[in-house]
């Protein structure tokens, strides 16, 4: 179901960013995290649909297993017959849209709203889709999520 280039794997990667950085490719849907020595683990991403991307970097504020979801107040306008039962949340679990793991995406203290999250609809990696997070596997935001630290550089490439 998922093509092969979409598969996690360590990569060569020449980058100047440092080891335990997270870039994510936009335009190719990729995700590397940073070993260090030109080497990365690449994972396949779902990314935003066109106008929803997420763009400029961040880093992470905050982690969360099993995450609770709430549509942000632009998914309640665009959408309010899909989203409009889920107004006050939806409980973690496997039939979350977020799925196993989250991490939230922050700049200068505040919350943007996007996150790199697992997903419950692994069919969506490799396309630009979602309302403007950054969908992995949960096989594979669980292992992203073992590896990063609160703190960690979000660098996000653009088309």
């Amino acid at each position: 179901m998922i093509k092969p280039e979409f598969r996690r794997q360590e990569v060569e990667y020449k980058t100047s960013h440092a080891k335990g950085t997270v870039v994510v490719d936009t335009p190719n849907k990729f995700l590397y995290y940073v070993l260090g020595d030109n080497r990365a683990i690449r994972y396949g991403v779902g990314v935003g649909r066109e106008g929803l991307a997420l763009r400029g970097n961040a880093y992470i504020g905050r982690k969360a297993e099993w995450p609770n979801w709430t549509p942000t107040a632009n998914m309640l306008r665009r959408d309010p017959e899909a989203n409009e039962p889920y107004r006050n949340g939806m409980a973690g679990g496997p039939n979350n849209p977020l799925g196993a793991r989250a991490l939230y995406l922050y700049r200068n203290g505040r919350d943007t709203m996007f996150r790199i999250h697992g997903t419950n609809q692994p069919q969506s990696i490799g396309l630009a889709m979602s309302s403007g997070c950054i969908r992995m596997l949960n096989h594979d935001i669980i292992d992203l999520y073992e590896r990063v630290s609160s703190g960690s550089r979000v660098v996000v490439i653009q088309a």
